[in-house]
């Protein structure tokens, strides 16, 4: 009679510790499913992003220069505007401007070009074209696709973005010739202001220093067609070429209103 109790309690005993077991291994089989359930969803590379970008201003004055003449120097300033509909798209317009600064613009090797052709035949009227870019203004597609963290100095964290620009606009520009003159060594004469619709290429990147303040690194081109160089005024060539005025800058962003974080996705 013994043996049959004893059976029973053992069973009871086993039930009861399994139970037990079970009962303490439920809730953290339900937290490993939730856990992948939670991972299913796709996750950014970054999650505490500093900065929002979506439905904000962003001004950037900044100053630049032209460093594809090798004829003319050309420091350009200006503001760039944009409104971002979220974080990766935005809508962006542009004003550059490039004082003309006459004879003082001109790089030695214009200089040393024309000196070469006085110096040759008498019979050649030899003339260096120089293009100025004086005024710019274009109206862009602004995307981002790429955010990240970097750190610069120490421990110091810096968000920052990078983006490119697609878009059209009207380019302004001086055009001069060049020729030797016995008192200046090169005389310009007077520039013949020319009208472009150029399309506007560009990358830059954004180093957010705040919620409200980034500095700016941007590059841009401005292609567009137009006649080829006259070096002789007395052979004209009727052909066109692509020419690229590319200005790279340097500025500073203030996002209007102020950028908020995220810090969950």
């Amino acid at each position: 009679m013994r043996t049959p109790l004893a059976l029973t309690a053992l069973g009871c005993s086993l039930f009861s510790i399994s139970s037990t077991a079970y009962a303490e291994t439920e809730p953290a089989k339900q937290a490993l499913i939730e856990n992948q359930r939670t991972y299913t969803i796709p996750r950014k590379a970054v999650q505490n992003r500093f900065f929002l970008k979506e439905e904000r201003f962003e001004f950037s004055p900044i100053l630049g220069f032209v460093p594809n003449d090798p004829m003319v120097n050309r420091i350009t300033g200006g503001i760039l505007v944009a409104y971002h509909f979220d974080e990766s798209l935005a809508a962006e317009g542009a004003f550059i401007y490039s004082p003309d600064l006459g004879e003082a613009d001109v790089k030695g090797l214009t200089r040393t070009l024309v000196q070469i052709a006085e110096e040759g035949s008498n019979d050649n009227e030899f003339q260096q074209p120089l293009d100025k870019m004086e005024l710019g203004a274009t109206f862009a597609v602004r995307w981002s696709p790429v955010y990240g963290k970097i750190s610069l100095i120490g421990e110091g964290v810096v968000n920052f973005d990078v983006y490119g620009v697609a878009g059209l606009g009207m380019l302004s520009t001086n055009l001069y010739y060049a020729q030797y003159d016995s008192s200046l060594g090169v005389s310009l004469g007077i520039g013949q202001r020319q009208i472009r619709i150029p399309v506007n290429l560009g990358l830059g990147i954004n180093f957010f220093l705040s919620q409200r303040t980034a500095l700016k690194i941007d590059a841009r081109s401005y292609l567009y067609q137009g006649p080829v160089p006259q070096y002789d005024p007395n052979n004209p060539i009727n052909e066109n070429r692509l020419y690229n005025t590319l200005v790279a800058s340097f500025g500073a962003s203030v996002f209007f209103p102020k950028m908020k974080p995220r810090m969950n996705y």
